[in-house]
């Protein structure tokens, strides 16, 4: 590399650099980094002036980092690194009650199923974190994680992203609920009664489809978007819903519900977490990983 002036650069040119080749998109590192598009765009400018070189350049997917900028990338990274962990570790660790907010966003099935328990673990870790709980799924998750809306997501693989990480924890099954106490279920019975639907679209789901391919077809009543409202709208009722196991095993022990053994074969869904590279450089954010992580593994594989 040519030899660089210390005194033209600064710890933020280093950040604009470090988003822009994480993110792949100066819209995507300006709402990272809490500053315009115009802003890092002439931040940009002063890095490529500084190492004589283009460093990033535009393609059909984005911005695409060049030679001189892999070469560059671990350097910057490292150094930026050490100031981060530093800084965050001296200010949380200084005052064991600050507050901060840290935001999940999953189905309201693990909500049901594993809100308590990292709640509990948390508060006991980290007492002066504060979570906030919003509802995502898999094909909206790597939005919200680039906007900045979640600092972690629970649910299956959502869209590739060189800024995003996703770890697959495991496989789940599914199970039934209904207001009816009958302790077997046959697929005839399951036909012939109705059914609440449970999906984000509200049209079909999964047991539509193995249905269909059996040449089989179920009555649905209604749809909704929350898992939650199934004892409701269960209660007094013949109807049944098929829905991941681990919701319906919590929602029986609260509600009174019947868990039943689903009568159709259906595939196994993929359960894994998802979070920005970057995050994990900022040790509460890794503490609540390793803590989610944690008990989505115990999830499931009870």
């Amino acid at each position: 590399m040519n030899t660089i002036n210390i005194e033209q650069m600064d710890l933020n040119l280093f950040k604009v650099f470090e988003a822009l080749y994480e993110e792949g998109s100066a819209s995507r590192a300006a709402l990272r980094l809490g500053v315009t598009q115009s802003a890092v765009s002439a931040s940009l400018a002063k890095l490529r002036k500084i190492f004589n070189d283009h460093l990033f350049t535009r393609t059909g997917r984005g911005l695409s980092p060049t030679r001189r900028a892999e070469e560059m990338k671990p350097v910057v990274s490292d150094a930026l690194q050490s100031c981060r962990q530093s800084l965050s570790l001296a200010r949380f660790a200084g005052n064991a009650s600050q507050e901060r907010t840290l935001a999940i966003g999953w189905s309201d099935d693990y909500e049901i199923a594993l809100g308590r328990r990292v709640i509990d673990q948390v508060h006991q870790a980290l007492p002066g974190v504060r979570l906030l709980f919003r509802q995502s799924h898999s094909k909206i998750a790597a939005e919200m994680l680039r906007n900045r809306e979640v600092d972690l997501v629970v649910s299956a693989p959502p869209e590739a992203s060189l800024a995003l990480k996703y770890e697959t924890l495991g496989q789940g099954g599914y199970a039934c609920l209904s207001a009816t106490p009958s302790a077997t279920l046959s697929i005839e019975e399951y036909i012939a009664r109705p059914h609440l639907l449970v999906s984000s679209g509200g049209i079909v789901g999964i047991v539509d489809e193995a249905l269909s391919a059996l040449s089989l077809k179920r009555q649905i009543e209604a749809s909704t978007t929350h898992f939650s409202a199934l004892p409701f709208l269960l209660t007094g009722t013949d109807a049944l819903a098929t829905l991941p196991r681990h919701a319906a095993r919590r929602l029986a022990t609260v509600s009174g519900l019947t868990l039943h053994t689903c009568p159709l074969a259906l595939p196994a869904y993929s359960g894994g977490m998802g979070y920005r590279a970057e995050s994990l450089r900022d040790p509460v954010i890794a503490a609540v990983v390793t803590i989610v992580r944690d008990q989505l593994l115990t999830l499931l594989n009870e």
